[in-house]
This record gives C-alpha cells, sequence and structure tokens, in this order.
C-alpha cells in the first residue's frame, strides 16, 4: 500500500513551515523575535482557518446533517 500526501498533511507541513520561518525571521533580522513569531502565528491560524472552514474535512454539505451515534 503506497502512501500519498494529502490536503490536510500539507496544511500541517505549512503550520510548522510558517511557525519556524517567523523563528528564523526574528533571529536573523533586526525584526523582534516576538513579533515575527506573532506575525507567523498570524498565517499559521490562516492556514488552519481554511483547511477546516474552506477546505473542510467533509465529502458534501449533506454529511454535516448526518446524526452522530451516541458512543456510550
Amino acid at each position: 500500500m503506497e502512501y500519498t500526501v494529502q490536503y490536510y498533511d500539507l496544511v500541517l507541513v505549512a503550520i510548522v513551515a510558517t511557525m519556524g520561518a517567523g523563528a528564523v525571521v526574528g533571529v536573523l533580522t533586526p525584526l523582534a523575535l516576538p513579533t515575527a513569531v506573532t506575525a507567523a502565528g498570524v498565517v499559521a491560524a490562516l492556514v488552519i482557518a481554511h483547511g477546516l472552514f474552506v477546505n473542510g474535512p467533509v465529502d458534501e454539505p449533506g454529511d454535516l446533517t448526518d446524526e452522530v451515534d451516541a458512543l456510550n
């Protein structure tokens, strides 16, 4: 069975990459580290919001109306 990269794998990579890039920018440039990491955090939050709300983990909007079975 071969593994293929999915959209949500790319979302996770983008979160780590933006936060890492923010830290690198904060360390290697005159921009303050907290400012750079905060800006990167805002970008990461936008990536998360896109993954949740724009390209959500459902096949079609009708999936949202299905009842969930009780866990007990």
